[in-house]
């Protein structure tokens, strides 16, 4: 479904990503693990348009979109679920699970979007009139998940979903996670939690500086003893 590659990234004259190569398959969860600055939500960032691509291509089912704008993307089918939510924070649960349904495609099947997101995220159909500030941080993540949802994704980008979030809400998230995956959705995922994202992914990078340096099935990657030692502390 998604092919990058050798992506090349820079702001201004410092390179962010370097000769990047990452597949995604249909129905697949491929996490994306790394430290701190090492370029995961940039390359998010790229794969939806929000960034210029300095060299490399970007192919979505065999077509090229490395040049098309964010929302041409989210047309066919990519859509964003950005790291710190980026709600509409005055407006309630149900005005941005609406604004999530804006192409025509998501519009013909919205009543049915949000009858799946509600059954995903219960405490959202409770809190459907409420704004979203009023919400807590695990809550605004489950909105912000539901208003991709909303979309009709083909491909969901998740970047950092349990930034932030107690154990008990992180568990939460990677359950509906789980879910998703369960139910033939194609995501890629970007997670400081190392050991939950490659614990539910089928495929694992890893990005060093800005390069890919490990790749390869997740449950082989949670005994490689480069993985355990820099990224789940064994």
């Amino acid at each position: 479904m998604l092919e990058v590659n050798d992506l090349n990234v820079s702001y201004q004259e410092l390179r962010i990503l370097q000769e990047v190569n990452v597949t995604v398959k249909d129905g697949e969860l491929v996490s994306i693990i790394g430290s701190n600055g090492a370029g995961k939500t940039t390359l998010l960032k790229a794969i939806a348009g929000l960034l210029k691509v300095t060299t490399g291509k970007i192919l979505y089912n065999g077509m090229e979109i490395t040049r098309l704008p964010p929302h041409e993307r989210a047309r066919l089918g990519i859509v964003s679920v950005p790291e710190g939510r980026r709600l509409f924070p005055y407006l309630t649960v149900t005005e941005n699970l609406e604004l999530g349904a804006y192409s025509p495609r998501a519009r013909a099947k919205s009543k049915e979007n949000m009858e799946f997101v509600f059954s995903l995220f219960q405490r959202l159909q409770e809190r459907k009139e409420q704004q979203a500030i009023t919400l807590s941080g695990g809550e605004q993540q489950m909105l912000a998940m539901g208003r991709g949802l909303m979309a009709s994704p083909e491909l969901m980008l998740l970047d950092e979903p349990s930034l932030g979030l107690s154990p008990i809400l992180t568990g939460e998230i990677f359950d509906v996670i789980r879910k998703l995956h369960k139910n033939g959705f194609t995501i890629l995922l970007v997670e400081q939690n190392a050991k939950r994202a490659m614990e539910l992914s089928d495929r694992t990078y890893v990005l060093e500086n800005g390069s890919i340096s490990i790749q390869g099935a997740s449950r082989e990657l949670l005994s490689d003893d480069r993985v355990r030692k820099a990224y789940l502390g064994l």
